[in-house]
Parts: structure tokens; C-alpha cells; sequence
């Protein structure tokens, strides 16, 4: 079966900065985490978590957009990217599209050259921007990527795209065939905003989603984890991932 990772974010920013990510990373493993996916916005000290952490992760998200506000390439933030999943030695990076445009075309073949040297596979995700989060968008950037002859793949997250209003169903149906990585994310909506929670009691229709993305993938868990026995909930919730993803 492909693996399945816990996203680190999914103990919250409390936890995770109470103990930080190597606790996170070594107590999701003992609760028979495949991998981890460490979360470059909750690093305290990069320099020294990122060696700490090397070997424990297969996923490094930075929390920088591919294309900074205006259109340009940010060929540093993809670099600092690259750099941290490489001391990770994790297989590959995790990144949105940040502000790209019509303007951003010319600057694919960049992309392009940049990711020649490095063996880090660069994988797009749809963020809770309207920018790098909706359906429009991300078809747009990916059919200039096919234009190019840039291969990306995605990381879908089936979450986010409630956040905008974005129906999860029909975007897993049009772009099902770039996943390469799936956040399993359930939500619920409040009075005043979504919220994420485990995927089984999610409100959205996420065994349709599912089916709709390619089962052959590595899965993560990126919903809140809490509990007395931290341990005990995230071996519960990894077996409740394996479940799902054994049943046709």
C-alpha cells in the first residue's frame, strides 16, 4: 500500500511549539506513520531542526509561493525550498503558485532550469487563495506548465478548496490526473467559517473525492490531532486512513 505521512501541522502550532517537529516527527512514526511532512512555517530554528529532523521526512511545505506578489518568479524562495528538503533528504517539495498571472508565463522555462538540478520533485497545491487555490487558477497554471513542457505534479488538498467555495468533487475530477500527493483534510462549517476535522466527520462528500484521486499516491493525514493519548489518536486516525484507502 503507498505510504501514508502525518503533515506535522496537524498537532497544532500549540504543540508543535511546546515540544517541536522532531517530537512531532518521532511520535508520529512510533503511531506507524509511513513519514512525516515537515512544515517550514512552524520551524524555530531552521538550522538546527532541519539536520535533526533529516531521514524521519519524505515532504518538506514551504510556506513561500512559487511567483511573488506581481507575477515574478521568487527563484529564492524556491531555492530556500529545495535546500530544506534536501537536508531533510525528503523526496519532495511542497509549494502554491503565490500571485501567478499571465505576466508569469515567460518564466516557466526558469522553473524549468531551476528544477533540472535537483533530484526534489516540486509539487503545486492548492492553498486558500483565490491567487493558488481555485479550480481557475490552477488550470491555468497547469495547462501554461503542459505549454512549456514543464511536468508537475500536484499536491491536492481536499480541504481547501472549501475555503473558497470551490466544489473539492469537481476539482478532483478535472485535475485527478496531476495528483501525485493527497492532504486528507475533512471539514465542517461554522457560523462563521470552515474548520478542519477528520476526514470522517467531514460535512463534504470526500468518499466521492476519493475515488475521483489516484489511490496509488502517499496520503497525509493534515487535520487536527488531539487527544490525552496523543499516541493512541494517531494510531487510531493513521488506521482509519489505511481503512479508506483499502476499501474500493
Amino acid at each position: 500500500m503507498p505510504p501514508v505521512l502525518i503533515s506535522l501541522s496537524s498537532f497544532g502550532a500549540a504543540e508543535v511549539g511546546r515540544h517541536g517537529q522532531l517530537w512531532c516527527a518521532k511520535l508520529a512514526i512510533a503511531a506507524g506513520a509511513d513519514s512525516v511532512e515537515v512544515r517550514g512555517e512552524l520551524l524555530r530554528e531552521p538550522a538546527a531542526e532541519l539536520p535533526a529532523l533529516a531521514g524521519l521526512a519524505s515532504v518538506y511545505s514551504s510556506p513561500e509561493g512559487l511567483w511573488a506578489e506581481g507575477g515574478g518568479l521568487d527563484s529564492a524562495a524556491l531555492e530556500r525550498g529545495l535546500a530544506a528538503a534536501t537536508t531533510l533528504g525528503a523526496r519532495r517539495l511542497k509549494m502554491s503558485i503565490g500571485d501567478f498571472r499571465a505576466s508569469s508565463y515567460g518564466s516557466l522555462a526558469g522553473l524549468g532550469s531551476q528544477l533540472a538540478d535537483t533530484p526534489v520533485e516540486l509539487l503545486i497545491e492548492n492553498d486558500q487563495t483565490v491567487s493558488a487555490g481555485t479550480l481557475p487558477a490552477l488550470q491555468a497554471f497547469f495547462d501554461a506548465c503542459d505549454h512549456a513542457g514543464l511536468d508537475l505534479g500536484m499536491t491536492f488538498d481536499m480541504g481547501n478548496w472549501h475555503w473558497l467555495g470551490e466544489c473539492p468533487l469537481q476539482a478532483a475530477q478535472v485535475l485527478g490526473r496531476r495528483v501525485r500527493y493527497v492532504h486528507c483534510k475533512g471539514v465542517q462549517r461554522l457560523p462563521a467559517k470552515w474548520v478542519a476535522v477528520p476526514i470522517a466527520e467531514s460535512a463534504a462528500p470526500w468518499r466521492a473525492v476519493l475515488r475521483a484521486l489516484p489511490a496509488e499516491v502517499p496520503h497525509a493525514i493534515e487535520y487536527p490531532l488531539i487527544g490525552d493519548d496523543l499516541l493512541a489518536v494517531t494510531r487510531d486516525q493513521l488506521a482509519q486512513i489505511r481503512a479508506l484507502r483499502a476499501t474500493p
